[in-house]
């Protein structure tokens, strides 16, 4: 990463009452900063908190980053101003959570984490710059042996259930009547005593597991259902790829830049059209399931962080 200055002082800020410990159960902005935290943190001077306490606010800071939220900014004393965005900043939103008004008064860089959200998000906010800086895979999905022994699984791990209704239904009517022994598992949803019906379906909901429960999982199971309604980076996708599993979707907001049909995942365009994707998968053979399996892996490694962190780098020392 070269020689940098370590007297320079950086502060990350993320606004969440989980701990920014390390964490297999934290959620994707947390574990995106703890990452990039412990990235940096051998070449900088570098916090990382959840709260903005009277030391901080006394502190000359070099760089501040923040993640999704302007409000800090008006606390705080720093030369840089990084806001980091996850989601999209919506006016009426930004305004509710008292964020325009700092962002007006500090016109901090903004950083996107995909092409779509910046393209999504109003030119009329006042950034001093605009920056397309990707999201990185965390370490436990680099350099997984591809598995080429598959089971007759699908997995839905995106933590959001719209569309999940009616991938149940497909399932029920279609997928397990033709292959009564394939299994949906439903990874990120907290369980229900509702979903007990499903197990006659072979439908298992699992809710928030660690990470090395998702790898094993995704390293043997035949593809990933997501749907893609409101992803603005869509990490999920990503992780599963790197375990050799393609990614089935509608290919709607940011997953639409993310696949490419029969390489890394399958673009389809309605439920009709993913059940027969579902049929035809489980129909494959040995041969096919491979070529995917490397070509997802081969996908997912310009998303590690080596591949990645000059962008931060350039960002930070500039």
């Amino acid at each position: 990463m070269g020689l940098i200055d370590k007297s320079r002082k950086i502060l990350m800020y993320v606004n969440t009452k989980q701990k920014l410990k390390k964490s297999n159960k934290l959620g994707g902005i947390e574990i995106l900063n703890y990452n990039l935290f412990n990235y940096l943190k051998l070449k900088y001077l570098i916090i990382l908190t959840n709260k903005i306490t009277n030391k901080i606010k006394k502190t000359k800071w070099d760089i501040a980053i923040s993640s999704n939220d302007t409000s800090i900014f008006n606390s705080i004393n720093a030369n840089k101003k990084i806001l980091w965005l996850h989601n999209l900043l919506q006016i009426e939103k930004a305004f509710r959570k008292k964020n325009l008004y700092p962002l007006f008064l500090n016109k901090p860089i903004a950083v996107f984490v995909s092409r779509y959200l910046e393209s999504k998000t109003s030119k009329l906010y006042p950034f001093k710059k605009r920056i397309v800086i990707e999201n990185f895979l965390d370490k436990n999905f680099e350099n997984i042996k591809p598995n080429f022994i598959r089971k007759q699984i699908f997995i839905w791990s995106v933590q959001r259930s719209k569309g999940l209704e009616n991938v149940l239904e497909l399932w029920q009517n279609t997928i397990i009547k033709e292959f009564p022994k394939a299994r949906l598992y439903i990874f990120g949803i907290e369980k229900d005593k509702k979903w007990k019906k499903l197990k006659k379906f072979n439908i298992h909901f699992f809710g928030r597991v660690e990470k090395k429960i998702l790898i094993k999982n995704y390293r043997s199971s035949l593809g990933m259902i997501c749907l893609g309604y409101d992803e603005t980076f869509c990490l999920n996708a990503i992780e599963s790829m790197s375990c050799g599993q393609p990614v089935i979707s509608f290919g709607k907001t940011a997953l639409k830049k993310l696949i490419l049909h029969n390489k890394n995942g399958y673009l389809v365009n309605d439920f009709d059209e993913l059940t027969k994707i579902l049929l035809n998968i489980l129909k494959s053979n040995k041969e096919k399931h491979a070529k995917i399996i490397k070509s997802s892996i081969l996908f997912s490694n310009k998303f590690y962080f080596k591949n990645i962190k000059k962008q931060w780098i350039s960002l930070l020392k500039n």
